[in-house]
């Protein structure tokens, strides 16, 4: 006797459409059933009601007439069930928001992200970018046919340039022969996500500090700063933070057998990121002003540069340039127009070098004014460059 059949949950025409409904609104909408905290007021919370509000919204778009009220909350919950039950979601919580596998994004926030992904393999030469810019083009070659030229223009680039070859293949392709840590990122990268130790070895040191060769440390971060590549790292021993450049380090990568947790991690990435928004530059200091500056107990120095016409218009413009940063207009002259403006801003004295770096660029159109010994010395650099002309 043949078995009766065992009807589907969703074999009647309305559920089949709310399912289908259902998925397409997670397509559409990635991110959707998160509520922001200034909107959880009006929404009670219920991410289930954001939810029905886009499950009805593309309903009406398609022009698919959905009784009042319904799909109800409770039964969306049934539906995402069973969309967890056939792998379509993970069974997992959704509290930032549902979506499907790894569609995260909507359309405008992958085309930020493809300018995005162009620029750092382009210009930072970041070969990963490159590679996945190239895939995910070919693969989106369907919405560049259906919008000619559109989707993948560059809206967005990031222009600066690194200095130094980056992708070890095109080094290859070119024929030459550049032993730096490009050809180890990957396992880099790999020690970084997995807070693991490393080994590297400094081949050169332009500052003649004589850092050079082994040195065990915590990779922290990978970091693009105006023409190059540098790793952000915390010494093994002595847990002494500091920054080197990518090329700086030789073809050369260990991996040891030391692990911390990502919460100690993250911990000493903060601490960098700290004193890099404290001072200026790349340079974090030495390892017992570092620690002072960290706890708070290091005092800060007021350095006052003064700035002339043409160059003071632009640096009026830069009004996030430094967090702590302060700038008051001086005295007009007999036409009216301000005679110079007065540039502020607290460091510690390790930033004091790629300050004045900064200020050289400004030539005659800026002196500095304060503290004394900063005003001696660009004194002395304005002196030696006349020399030299002699």
């Amino acid at each position: 006797m043949a078995k009766k059949p065992t009807p589907h949950p969703y074999s009647d025409r309305s559920s089949f459409e709310r399912l289908m409904l259902l998925i397409a609104t997670l397509v559409h909408y990635p991110g959707v059933g998160h509520i922001p905290e200034e909107e959880r007021e009006s929404h009670s919370g219920d991410a289930l009601q954001a939810l029905q509000e886009k499950v009805c919204e593309l309903a009406a778009s398609l022009e698919i007439e959905l009784p009042p009220g319904y799909p109800a909350t409770a039964t969306l919950r049934k539906d995402l069930q069973c969309l967890r039950d056939y792998g379509i979601l993970d069974r997992r919580i959704y509290r930032w928001g549902y979506y499907l596998g790894t569609g995260v994004m909507s359309r405008e926030q992958l085309q930020v992200m493809m300018c995005t992904l162009e620029s750092q393999g382009k210009y930072q030469g970041n070969p990963q970018g490159r590679q996945i810019y190239d895939l995910l083009s070919r693969r989106l070659r369907g919405l560049e046919l259906a919008t000619p030229g559109q989707f993948l223009y560059p809206v967005r680039q990031h222009l600066n340039r690194a200095i130094m070859e980056t992708d070890p293949l095109e080094i290859m392709k070119r024929g030459k022969s550049q032993n730096t840590l490009f050809h180890q990122q990957a396992t880099v990268e790999q020690a970084i996500a997995s807070a693991q130790a490393i080994k590297l070895s400094r081949k050169c040191d332009p500052y003649g500090r004589g850092l050079v060769g082994p040195l065990r440390l915590w990779p922290l971060q990978l970091v693009y700063h105006d023409i190059a590549w540098y790793l952000i790292y915390e010494y093994c021993e002595t847990g002494h933070l500091a920054i080197g450049r990518f090329d700086r380090f030789g073809d050369y990568c260990q991996l040891l057998t030391q692990h911390r947790t990502l919460e100690q991690q993250s911990q000493s990435l903060k601490n960098a990121h700290r004193l890099l928004q404290n001072g200026w530059g790349l340079y974090l200091g030495d390892p017992e002003e570092q620690a002072a500056e960290l706890a708070g107990t290091l005092k800060l120095e007021p350095v006052k540069v003064r700035f002339f016409s043409p160059v003071m218009e632009f640096i009026q413009e830069g009004d996030c340039r430094h967090p702590q940063q302060k700038i008051k207009l001086g005295p007009k002259n007999e036409t009216g127009q301000i005679k110079y403006i007065d540039y502020t801003v607290p460091l510690p004295r390790r930033s004091f070098k790629e300050f004045m770096l900064w200020v050289y660029r400004y030539m005659n159109h800026a002196i500095v004014i304060s503290p004394a010994e900063l005003v001696q010395q660009h004194r002395q650099a304005a002196q030696d460059l006349v020399a030299r002309w002699e």
